[in-house]
């Protein structure tokens, strides 16, 4: 399926670290996204949609937790399920409103299947909202988190979150995107999974989701690999006066430019690995870039393109 796009939304596009994440503004939030995939669609792809649930998933385990004992709390994994119905269905409504219903949506609740036991593993994936530093230790010693600074925008609780080996539901979502359905797919990074004596069980995590967006574009055999950040490309020394845009790298180049420290786990990291591992993995293109620019990034004319090749990183200042 070349001419299959994968669109890897984020969470925090949904719930920006300045809003409260009430559904009237993640409803807002969603139209831009949908407009990205819409575009794609016009222009002839298949699309298959994944998305984050980073503060979506925190805020919905906080309120599991204060909830007081008269209401069980679910576990992270089951946590992670409930939201990908709510962030699937607000996608849903978001592309019938752009496409003006002329499109079918399906989304598919998928289990993704990791490497057991992560409990004893480092924790690492920000979930929840944005905390001032006292307030998140205060959270830390009460509620026994681990939290950290995310990327200077505020401190967050951070859960484990193991690599995805296996999508349970692949086949399933494969056959709907032939079929001509735009596939919302892996949502939150998918449902944590391992297989213990011969059945699924939930793991106590969340799969990072542009990790699960690459495993899912090679499950589809997809051409294209689309990562959804806030800024329109990568940069090289960002934040700094020397900041400069990279418009196209090679696989070998990502690599390199990330053993240097260019891309920090807490912001571009994972998209330019999930963007690297795609296209190592046999796949034509992956682009990082905004919302508003997936369908020119994906043909050249803006954005981050990651291709494989060997050479020279084309950088602007």
């Amino acid at each position: 399926m070349r001419h299959t796009a994968v669109l890897a939304l984020g969470g925090n596009a949904l719930t920006p670290p300045d809003q409260d994440g009430a559904w009237e503004r993640q409803r807002a939030n969603a139209v831009p996204l949908a407009r990205a995939a819409a575009a794609l669609l016009r222009a002839g792809w298949r699309v298959a949609i994944s998305h984050g649930n980073g503060p979506q998933v925190g805020a919905l385990a906080l309120q599991q937790e204060e909830a007081g004992s008269g209401v069980a709390a679910q576990p992270l994994f089951a946590v992670g399920a409930m939201t990908q119905g709510q962030i699937g269905s607000l996608l849903a409504l978001a592309l019938d409103e752009v496409c003006g219903g002329g499109v079918s949506v399906v989304s598919v609740v998928t289990h993704v299947v990791v490497a057991d036991a992560p409990g004893g593993a480092m924790p690492t994936k920000p979930i929840g909202p944005f905390y001032p530093r006292e307030r998140a230790l205060e959270l830390a010693g009460e509620r026994g988190w681990a939290v950290v600074d995310d990327a200077g925008r505020g401190w967050r609780r951070v859960v484990a979150s193991p690599e995805p080996l296996d999508i349970v539901e692949a086949g399933a979502v494969r056959d709907l995107v032939e079929g001509g359905h735009l596939v919302i797919a892996c949502g939150g990074g998918g449902i944590p999974v391992t297989r213990r004596e011969g059945r699924l069980e939930g793991v106590e995590a969340v799969v990072d989701k542009d990790l699960a967006a690459w495993r899912l574009a090679v499950e589809l055999e997809a051409g294209v690999l689309a990562l959804v950040t806030g800024v329109d490309c990568v940069c090289l020394d960002h934040g700094t006066p020397g900041q400069r845009a990279i418009t196209e790298m090679s696989v070998a180049e990502s690599d390199e430019l990330a053993r240097a420290g260019h891309f920090p786990p807490g912001s571009m990291g994972p998209k330019v690995a999930a963007a690297r591992r795609f296209v190592r993995d046999g796949g034509e293109l992956a682009v990082i870039t905004s919302a508003e620019h997936v369908l020119e990034a994906v043909e050249g004319r803006h954005g981050t393109r990651i291709v494989a090749g060997t050479g020279t990183a084309t950088a602007s200042a």
